[in-house]
């Protein structure tokens, strides 16, 4: 599997569902891409979701080296933050945010990308007031709102967590980075039904990435459809990336006694929205 797409299943282990499920949150906050265009940040050949863990290293690297010449930047350091947490490093990402932040106190978008690494590293209660010095109440920003629901979330803090996102779908319609998160809320909570409608809703936007389309595949797994998921996940990628992620999402659906629990609770009534809010 793409080392991108590996962590946006592995690295975000949402704490205090019926079972441990590997979703798309925080990366999330939304899940538009994180281009690096800037002259201050060495240009990559090809998105960071395309690439496998060899490129991603590489990229790595790079940004880390620019980082080391001008820490102060916020752009060069957001950047590499982004791809230290894509390669599941949270704990540097979390350092290297602090820097940043410290150098750019002001800084909406330094801000927002700090309260990321925060979440990410289990910090929700700080992510989220960091998350919050971010934002701007007459000129509100959906990604951020979009963050807030995932650090809801990752809380247990269903309810909560599904009307911010909502409140961000209130302010841009039909963007699939959040219906990808509002459909994930719902497998946290075992209603796998519910959750597939949000992502096909997502996956069916013009931009959606292929980040929510694996989302997509995961929850059609989850229901014993395999064949489907499997084409589903197989879309957009080459033969090789598409191999790997097959392969990951069948090492994923073999854990049967989570996969059963969670399939148990769907069935349950009363298991969907806020029944996992704290």
């Amino acid at each position: 599997m793409p080392a991108s797409l590996t962590t946006t299943f592995t690295n975000r282990i949402l704490q205090g569902a019926a079972a441990s499920l590997i979703v798309l949150a925080l990366a999330g906050c939304s899940t538009t891409k994180d281009r690096m265009t800037t002259g201050s940040v060495p240009k990559l050949t090809k998105p960071v979701e395309e690439m496998d863990a060899t490129e991603l290293r590489s990229a790595t690297d790079r940004l880390g080296q620019a980082y080391e010449k001008n820490p102060r930047d916020p752009v060069t350091g957001v950047s590499y933050a982004n791809l230290l947490r894509m390669n599941g490093r949270d704990a540097q990402a979390l350092a290297v945010m602090q820097q940043v932040a410290i150098s750019n106190p002001a800084d909406r978008n330094v801000l927002a990308a700090y309260g990321k690494a925060q979440a990410a590293a289990g910090q929700f209660q700080q992510a989220l007031d960091t998350i919050g010095r971010a934002q701007t109440p007459d000129r509100p920003d959906w990604k951020l709102i979009s963050a807030e629901g995932a650090i809801l979330d990752q809380m247990g803090k269903a309810s909560d967590a599904r009307q911010r996102y909502r409140d961000a779908l209130d302010i841009q319609p039909n963007e699939p980075s959040i219906l990808s998160n509002l459909g994930m809320s719902y497998v946290l909570t075992g209603d796998l039904r519910t959750a597939e409608t949000y992502l096909r809703s997502a996956a069916s936007q013009p931009t959606a990435d292929s980040r929510v389309r694996q989302n997509l595949a995961l929850v059609v797994g989850l229901q014993g459809r395999f064949p489907e998921a499997e084409q589903i996940a197989r879309r957009e990628l080459s033969p090789q990336q598409a191999d790997a992620n097959v392969a990951y999402l069948r090492g994923m659906l073999s854990q049967q006694n989570s996969w059963q629990k969670l399939a148990a609770k769907d069935k349950t009534p009363g298991a969907a929205d806020g029944s996992n809010t704290n």
